[in-house]
């Protein structure tokens, strides 16, 4: 972890979490994000910018108490793959890394291993929190083989000390999955290589993709009671879309055990409701993120 310096931007961010970000060279684009949610209420939706660095601050007891960053570099994408939207830090990935606990892997505290995955992980903020965190996990953070993203994302687990438990892995939804359980078969040759837990922020703007990404999730899901997939997308993945997606979910063996939405900035929570689509513009949704947990039915 690295200590902040005096050349970073701090704001605070919900739950007294501070986000930071090297501000060493001005960026146009953050400033003008800045400037429309103080100006006009509008929350961005993503932060940061291709290969520039991203610190994120968290107090948090499981890191040893006191302050602690995560210094991310930002994906920048070979021109051809720029349509993954893998090159910002996404709200939902600060969002999932801002409430660890609520993944609920103290369940899993007395295992000798909890298996943990992160699919279209990006700059892998989640899965390098779980890393750090979490003393028994073995994480697979995994996204598209972009040479470029995965060599960043590798990168930014070894530049926050967590290659020990976290190992970065390239891979295309409905491929074969043995890539994603190597590491974890080497961990444990005798037992299951498939994941307790399943984590996964903003993945799901794209309904062609709907059913590749459920069949990578059954694939990879633990058969076990207490295995669980956790999804977090902002509400601008459209409602519609985002109901889509759960109804697909329930013909494939999985279930919805959970839905509810959270504001990105604040604590207040509500059930989840696909009518509200007809009633908010743009503005509203961005306020709000669905945190949707899954299990087999």
């Amino acid at each position: 972890m690295t200590p902040l310096s005096n050349d970073v931007k701090q704001g605070w961010h919900s739950d007294g979490i501070i986000i930071a970000r090297d501000i060493t060279e001005d960026d146009p684009e953050e400033i003008l994000s800045s400037s429309l949610q103080t100006l006009y209420d509008y929350t961005p939706i993503t932060h940061s910018t291709p290969g520039s660095i991203f610190t994120y601050m968290v107090k948090y007891d499981g890191l040893g108490g006191g302050s602690e960053t995560i210094s991310l570099r930002t994906p920048d994408t070979q021109a051809s793959n720029w349509s993954l939207h893998a090159s910002s830090i996404w709200v939902s990935s600060l969002h999932i890394a801002d409430h660890i606990a609520d993944l609920q892997l103290d369940r899993f505290k007395d295992r000798d291993t909890l298996r943990v995955l992160e699919l279209g992980a990006g700059a892998g903020l989640p899965s390098i929190m779980v890393a750090r965190t979490t003393p028994n996990a073995a994480v697979v953070v995994s996204d598209y083989p972009d040479d470029n993203l995965i060599c960043t994302l590798s990168d930014n687990v070894r530049r926050n000390c967590a290659s020990e438990r976290c190992w970065a892995v390239p891979y295309a939804w409905g491929a074969d999955i043995s890539p994603l359980l190597a590491h974890i078969r080497q961990q444990n040759p005798e037992g299951s290589a498939l994941f307790d837990i399943i984590v996964a922020a903003d993945t799901l703007w794209n309904p062609e993709l709907h059913v590749q990404f459920i069949k990578t999730l059954c694939m990879c899901l633990s058969h076990s009671p207490d295995a669980r997939i956790h999804l977090v997308a902002g509400l601008h993945t459209g409602r519609y879309t985002l109901q889509s997606f759960m109804d697909a979910v329930m013909t494939h063996g999985l279930e919805v055990e959970s839905v509810v939405e959270r504001e990105v900035v604040g604590d207040v929570r509500r059930s989840w409701d696909v009518a509200r689509a007809e009633r908010e513009d743009e503005r509203e949704r961005r306020k709000w993120v669905a945190w949707m947990i899954l299990k087999w039915s």
